[in-house]
């Protein structure tokens, strides 16, 4: 058990949804990035209601591919330059090197985040919540649960202050 709990973290990542939630938790992952000298990486998972709405990969001869794909392009500009740019200047000012990367995904939210920490290998997921208890939590569900049920590494659940 003690070396599971001397671990060094290597590779980090933070999923962000530009709640202030999510925020909260890119601030928190920076920090721990940097505490531990490792790798952070930031993902936004395009939620399926949009890729639904807007994949061009759909068989509907109906569906104009140009718009389609402007809209998808709009989307990955808009978390780019309103989430992914204050990420990476907070990262900056603590010299932490962040990736990013934007996910259209048919699968759940939660899969994705499980299934990309699986297959880059992260050590360390950090995800927001906003805390809810009781029957709120029971009935919305939660991102953040599914990914602590579901994960291969340790995560940290970033609460609400």
């Amino acid at each position: 058990m003690s070396d599971q709990v001397n671990r060094k973290f290597t590779r980090i990542l933070v999923a962000i949804d530009g709640s202030y939630e999510s925020m909260n938790a890119a601030d928190y992952a920076i920090l721990v990035t940097k505490q531990y000298n490792a790798s952070l990486t930031a993902i936004y998972i395009l939620q399926q209601e949009t890729r639904y709405d807007y994949d061009v990969d759909m068989a509907d001869p109906d569906m104009p591919a140009a718009p389609v794909k402007g809209t998808v392009e709009v989307s990955r500009h808009e978390v780019e330059e309103k989430w992914f740019s204050e990420i990476r200047e907070k990262a900056k000012g603590n010299n932490v090197d962040l990736q990013t990367d934007v996910n259209i995904t048919a699968r759940s939210i939660v899969a994705e985040i499980v299934t990309y920490a699986e297959s880059k290998n992260i050590n360390l997921v950090v995800i927001g919540t906003r805390g809810r208890t009781g029957l709120k939590g029971m009935l919305l569900g939660s991102v953040a649960s599914g990914v602590v049920t579901y994960a291969h590494c340790p995560i940290l659940v970033v609460r609400k202050q």
